[in-house]
């Protein structure tokens, strides 16, 4: 059984309900184990992915569930699961941070796909978990905020331009200066903390380019936000130029770009050069 994008909407909202109330709480901040994806994982973390069981489970559904916390556990049949290739990419709280300091951004990202690699993702949601604003899209069909049909933004480099910028911790310093050319042209600079929902912002105009220069990028953080860019007519791709495509894994990792359609090939030349 296909999943459907009011599913999806659903199970956001259900997280919503739990999360948005405790947010920037001491509850929210209590830290559990090391999650799967890597980092540790607090209540507000683990909460949100129960939510997102439980409400697969009562729909009796058959899925491989892809999420930061638990990695990568069979939903339902798992003989079922296996022969729909249904997989779900969950982050359930990105901007787990931002959340339990009360900082207003962060969000749940759910992406949907039928098949093994990132192309296959069908259909994606992610919420605002502050404003509640959602995000969604069905492949072929665009990108909505709410009800309103949203699109990439037509500035170039001519105009105030804004971007996110997210670097390792590592040689940071060493990478800034391979983005010289590129920060000299952009009006501003952000860095936000919810990969998810920055690449909504760019799908909606509010931003033009997300440059992610961590090898640490998770596939949760950006799997439904790739759709979601992608169907506002949005870039994404990796550092050398090449567009993303992998197996869907928990352990997949990658640095990336995402921009509207006229910073591409400005991006991509830049890049490709000092990286």
């Amino acid at each position: 059984m296909e999943l459907s994008i009011n599913l999806l909407r659903t199970i956001a909202l259900n997280v919503y309900d739990a999360i948005h109330p405790i947010l920037g709480s001491k509850k929210a901040a209590e830290k559990a184990q090391r999650g799967a994806g890597g980092d540790i994982s607090m209540q507000i973390d683990l909460i949100a992915e129960n939510i997102v069981i439980n409400t697969l489970e009562n729909e009796n559904i058959n899925l491989l569930l892809i999420s930061e916390e638990l990695g990568e556990r069979y939903i339902g049949n798992k003989e079922k699961a296996i022969k729909s290739q249904n997989v779900l990419i969950i982050d359930p709280v990105d901007g787990s941070n931002n959340a339990v300091r009360g900082i207003p951004y962060c969000s749940i990202s759910i992406a949907y796909a039928i098949g093994k690699s990132i192309k296959d993702i069908k259909k994606a949601v992610v919420l605002d978990l502050v404003s509640k604003d959602i995000y969604w899209a069905v492949k072929g069909e665009g990108a909505y905020l709410n009800d309103k049909k949203i699109h990439v933004s037509n500035l170039n480099l001519s105009d105030n331009c804004f971007f996110e910028l997210n670097l390792p911790k590592e040689n940071a310093f060493q990478h800034l200066g391979k983005l010289k050319p590129i920060i000299e042209r952009f009006h501003r600079i952000r860095i936000l903390g919810s990969s998810a929902l920055t690449l909504c912002q760019i799908a909606k105009g509010s931003m033009e380019a997300f440059i992610n220069l961590r090898e640490t990028n998770r596939l949760v953080d950006v799997a439904a936000g790739f759709l979601i860019l992608k169907e506002a007519n949005g870039q994404f791709f990796s550092l050398d130029g090449i567009e993303i495509d992998q197996e869907l894994s928990i352990d997949l990792k990658f640095p990336f770009v995402a921009c509207n359609a006229n910073l591409e090939p400005f991006l991509r030349n830049e890049l490709s050069f000092n990286f």
